[in-house]
């Protein structure tokens, strides 16, 4: 495309600018004290989606918060393209293991990154990959070079399981039919080892709470003689997983897809250094389910995670307790043919029957998702890998991924198309962690590749 890399060089420190201001919003939408600024976070993005060029720039209520609607629609004639993104981020928590503000974007040169990253709440999940789209949009506007129609559909309940988005799907499908969703909300292999993800596995989120006495009590005096919840907790969920790692909740397997032994022998040939992987994570030895590769666990196999448990005094000091409640936060990785409703079903039957009688348990259902399976022959997934191989001069490796994206499968359920995941992000960024980053050449590279993704699929839709 001419032009395009002038463009971008010579609008680099604007581009930053404009990704730095958004990333100072503090749009977190799981905590009701941001609320305000999930409003801030959504007209910032309608603005810049007006500069950019777009029509009918809106911000849709929703029961929760709004969604960022835009479009530029140029000949009824050529494909259509849905960008989804989203502009809520994750809780900052635990702010002390920050090196920086994480909301106050910093650029930090790293060994990954010695050109530079920027590290804040969303530098990379999914402000800094879902910004890329709306700079590539002006970029094609700007050179007169958009060679599709072009929606954006910007929702602001990612991180807390888009729980309003089927509904909004379904009340707006018209509005946004489409050929094929692009989404940028994934990662690839290295930063010289582009590759496309083919697949994502579900979602399964519960939290539990196990009740003892009903006051907290001394331990001198009740201990050794009343149920502790938080120990009894604490046994119920080691007895989840056997020595193999693999899954006690009988019934958890019934569906899970057995892999050929030639696609894992394809998947294991994707550059991995497990001794780099361990020096990266500050750890010993990996772990995982018996008989499988560390790339295997994390994507064609499910799994059970306890993502937080807590229960009795953790303030400073101590205080001789014992707590009346505990509770965890539990998620389950699944992978295709399991349903989301089903496992967690199974997971509440199972929970509940190895409850002792000196406790009562209670189980709730949080948010879930299907897994997902990219086929690699249709125009969409060719124009991707087009757009890779012209870009960084190599062929992108299809990859699964371990993440979960819940409404990938619900967009083909309600709007009939198919899903793109182009991701230009790393395993490293710490994604959900302290110290979010995301390299300025993932940034800018995204930007570059983006318009060559609807050159080539509008020449594959002719």
């Amino acid at each position: 495309m001419k032009g395009l890399n002038e463009y971008v060089e010579k609008n680099k420190e604007r581009f930053l600018d404009e990704l730095f201001e958004l990333l100072r919003i503090p749009s977190v939408s799981a905590d009701t004290n941001h609320n305000q600024d999930m409003i801030i976070a959504a007209e910032f993005l309608r603005n810049s989606l007006e500069k950019a060029g777009a029509d009918n720039v809106e911000i849709i209520p929703t029961p929760g918060h709004p969604i960022v609607y835009g479009e530029k629609l140029i000949d009824d004639s050529l494909p259509t393209v849905l960008v989804y993104g989203h502009y809520d981020v994750q809780p900052p928590d635990p702010l002390e293991l920050w090196d920086s503000e994480p909301f106050n974007p910093v650029i930090k040169n790293t060994k990954i990154h010695p050109e530079g990253a920027i590290f804040a709440r969303g530098a990379c999940d999914d402000k800094g990959q879902m910004y890329m789209h709306v700079k590539a949009f002006e970029i094609m506007q700007e050179l007169d070079a958009l060679p599709c129609n072009i929606k954006f559909m910007i929702e602001g309940e990612e991180e807390v399981g888009s729980e309003h988005l089927g509904d909004f799907c379904r009340k707006f499908k018209e509005k946004l039919s489409c050929d094929v969703i692009l989404i940028s909300d994934t990662s690839m292999i290295a930063k010289d080892i582009p590759s496309i993800t083919t697949g994502l596995r579900g979602l399964s989120y519960m939290e539990v709470e196990v009740t003892g006495p009903n006051r907290d009590l001394h331990s001198g005096v009740y201990g050794g003689a009343v149920a502790n919840p938080v120990n009894v907790l604490c046994r119920m969920i080691a007895s989840l997983q056997d020595e193999d790692k693999k899954i006690t909740i009988p019934g958890f397997y019934d569906e899970v897809q057995i892999v050929s032994d030639e696609e894992r022998a394809m998947m294991n040939k994707a550059p991995f250094d497990v001794e780099a992987y361990k020096k990266d994570l500050e750890i010993n030895e990996i772990e995982g389910e018996t008989g499988y590769t560390t790339l295997e666990r994390t994507s064609i196999r499910p799994t059970l995670d306890v993502n937080g448990i807590w229960g009795g005094y953790t303030g400073e000091g101590a205080k001789t307790v014992l707590p009346s409640k505990a509770f965890a936060k539990i998620s389950m990785r699944l992978v295709p043919s399991q349903k989301s409703k089903t496992i967690s079903d199974l997971f509440e039957k199972h929970f509940k029957s190895i409850a002792p009688d000196s406790v009562t348990v209670k189980v709730s259902h949080h948010h879930g998702g299907e897994a997902v399976v990219v086929t690699t022959d249709s125009d969409e997934y060719r124009a991707a890998h087009l757009a890779i191989e012209e870009s960084f001069g190599k062929a992108p490796i299809p990859q699964r991924s371990g993440g979960s994206i819940p409404i990938v499968p619900l967009f083909e359920e309600v709007l009939g198309a198919k899903s793109i995941l182009m991701g230009f992000g790393l395993d490293s960024d710490a994604l959900h962690s302290p110290n979010e980053n995301y390299g300025l050449f993932n940034y800018y590279k995204g930007i570059e590749t983006i318009p060559l993704f609807y050159k080539h699929y509008a020449k594959l839709k002719k």
